[in-house]
């Protein structure tokens, strides 16, 4: 059995290190870019969201109607400043809607 590093480790930094440790954070970070997305944009752009994916650090968002991408492309940087921000850390450089 391996011995703790401390015993008095709260669940927070014994969750990040797990984490770490099993290089999990890439595929948490995916999932939370798109928890964020979702209750950032609303139903209205979900309704037409059909894939959302992250690469790196970008953002690659799949949506069905061409009216609204051309929409959303003109508020690119202040897109991924918000969903960022939601985020708590800056793991989104570029957007690209398709």
């Amino acid at each position: 059995m391996a011995k703790r590093n401390n015993d008095n480790l709260n669940m927070a930094e014994a969750l990040k290190e797990f984490v770490e440790t099993n290089r999990l954070e890439k595929g948490l970070d995916a999932v939370n870019v798109q928890d964020a997305w979702k209750n950032m944009m609303g139903n209205g752009v979900n309704n037409y969201t059909t894939a959302i994916q992250l690469k790196g650090d970008i953002l690659y968002v799949q949506l069905s109607s061409s009216v609204l991408r051309e929409e959303l492309s003109y508020g690119k940087q202040k897109i991924i400043e918000m969903l960022n921000e939601s985020l708590g850390k800056i793991l989104i450089k570029k957007l690209v809607l398709r």
